[in-house]
């Protein structure tokens, strides 16, 4: 393990000559701090309610069963104790390379769905139950399977069923936190996007960003909210409270300055949002988050 930045850089058992490796863990506890990885990490949990889940900026607590994607090297992770009182937790983790399927597979027709799972996957995904009961017997025969190629095409298999599900997949970390670029279908959205991204410490105006797309401010409200699955006011916030987090986690500012520096020019207001959207203080943020580091 390395220490980048404070958290643990994990550097994973998987071979160059590996396509994926893969640990059946059955455990009473969670104890392995927050970490992030090169590799593609799929998880899998169960029998863990009350474990308090951490991808990027994304803090939630977990149910009886938990299945995640997590595709960033910038993308810090860790499940953690909290709550969760249960003595036969399983945990099924598999990692593999960013370079397993070629970026020449990746574009054909029948790896268009899992193509565009991975892209999900830099933000973090959680798949809702209908995909975990999909693939639950498979990844427990995966996980005792043998023979190397009959379990590298079960692995294909689960990654296909999981990506029949793209469409209900939570996201779970921000891109502004994830250090994500631009990704979109539409040329007017990728420009609205990237001047957001570039400008967020400014105050922007709903009129700016239809005038510079060419589209009334009204059809570039409803064009905007259709691509992106926010109104353009959600998704500002949205990428300053991803540099926010940020900040927190990897600086020592003030979070007064923090705030100001993020584009939010009212302390009281920039308290009470991040408090609605994450549930608790920028201060217990910060807290809570670095007591999961560990310096080495």
């Amino acid at each position: 393990m390395k220490n980048i930045t404070g958290a643990i850089f994990e550097v994973t058992p998987l071979s160059e000559k590996d396509c994926f490796y893969i640990a059946d863990r059955h455990k009473t506890e969670f104890t392995y701090p927050i970490h992030s990885h090169k590799e593609y990490e799929l998880n899998f949990i169960t029998h863990a309610a009350g474990v308090k889940r951490i991808v990027g900026d994304s803090i939630e607590i977990i149910g009886d069963y938990d299945l995640v994607l997590i595709g960033s090297k910038d993308l810090e992770h860790v499940w953690e104790q909290h709550e969760c009182t249960s003595k036969d937790i399983r945990e099924i983790t598999i990692q593999f390379s960013p370079n397993l399927f070629s970026s020449e597979l990746l574009t054909k027709n029948q790896f268009h769905s899992i193509h565009d799972m991975l892209q999900f996957a830099q933000n973090g995904i959680a798949f809702p139950m209908p995909a975990i009961l999909s693939v639950y017997n498979q990844l427990d025969k995966l996980a005792s399977e043998k023979d190397g190629f009959y379990a590298v095409i079960t692995f294909i298999q689960i990654l296909h069923e999981l990506s029949l599900y793209n469409d209900s997949v939570q996201m779970l970390s921000s891109s502004a936190f994830a250090k994500i670029g631009v990704h979109s279908d539409s040329r007017r959205i990728q420009k609205a996007q990237q001047f957001i991204n570039d400008h967020y410490k400014d105050e922007i105006r709903l009129v700016q960003l239809a005038d510079m797309v060419g589209m009334t401010s009204v059809a570039f409200s409803r064009f905007f909210k259709l691509h992106t699955g926010k109104n353009l006011s959600d998704y500002i916030i949205e990428v300053r409270l991803g540099h926010v987090t940020r900040l927190l986690i990897d600086t020592n500012q003030s979070i007064s300055e923090i705030g100001y520096e993020s584009g939010f020019n009212n302390l009281s207001n920039f308290n009470r949002i991040f408090k609605k959207k994450k549930d608790c203080s920028p201060k217990e943020f910060r807290e809570n988050y670095r007591k999961k580091k560990l310096i080495i």
